[in-house]
């Protein structure tokens, strides 16, 4: 797997909004990161996780969704014995491949106390690149677009918070998928949009703290 720069990614700070010296550039491609959490405070995580992929060399936070909450899905299906999930999408613009990026999100994931035991385990912090560009991939460290985004109403609602014209490649437009589904998510009460940054809504959901639960295994994804 390639590498990605590091990753500035502490929790000790949360970046300003062009605060860096060089934005990506004329290459930059548009990305789509879907964001999960069902351990911990679940928002904070989700806040504090758009705030570090935007300190990434090459990286640039465009937008994110509102959380939304769902029901978490395992191998045996969805779990309903399970702490919810809340979900959420970031757009943004990267001149990074995708391997790269890869690899600064699961850094961003390991810093917040992610661990990989348990495939579709609860877990800390779940990133996901769902596409990159117009990259068609089979390769299984990862693979584009995302090859079950397109059945998850837990990323596909919240892209379109924040896309209402989305396409996801060749399935087609976001809004059709969704739209073929039946199953939603549930909205979070007081819950804003994760970027840009300000302060918590009142009313906002806060879990307590939890220790990290087993995970899956790297790129065995939402």
């Amino acid at each position: 797997m390639s590498t990605a720069g590091p990753a500035r990614s502490g929790r000790g700070s949360v970046p300003v909004p062009g605060s860096r010296t060089a934005p990506p550039g004329p290459l930059a491609r548009r990305a789509v990161i879907a964001l999960g959490s069902n351990l911990g405070d679940r928002d904070g995580l989700l806040r504090d996780a758009v705030a570090a992929l935007d300190a990434v060399d090459g990286v640039h936070v465009v937008a994110a969704s509102a959380p939304v909450s769902s029901v978490a899905v395992t191998l045996d299906g969805p779990d309903e014995s399970k702490p919810d999930y809340l979900n959420a999408v970031a757009l943004v613009d990267t001149t990074l491949g995708g391997l790269d990026l890869l690899a600064a999100l699961q850094s961003i994931e390991s810093d917040r106390g992610r661990v990989r035991t348990e495939r579709w385990g609860d877990r800390t912090l779940d990133l996901d690149v769902v596409v990159l560009g117009d990259d068609e991939s089979d390769d299984p460290r990862l693979t584009l677009p995302h090859p079950r985004a397109a059945g998850r109403a837990f990323v596909l609602e919240p892209w379109l918070q924040v896309e209402p014209e989305a396409r996801l490649g060749r399935a087609g437009r976001v809004a059709d998928l969704l739209a073929a589904l039946p199953d939603r998510t549930r909205p979070v009460a007081g819950a804003g949009a994760l970027w840009p940054p300000a302060e918590r809504a009142p009313g906002a959901v806060r879990s307590e703290p939890a220790a990290p639960a087993p995970d899956h295994t790297p790129g065995a994804d939402a």
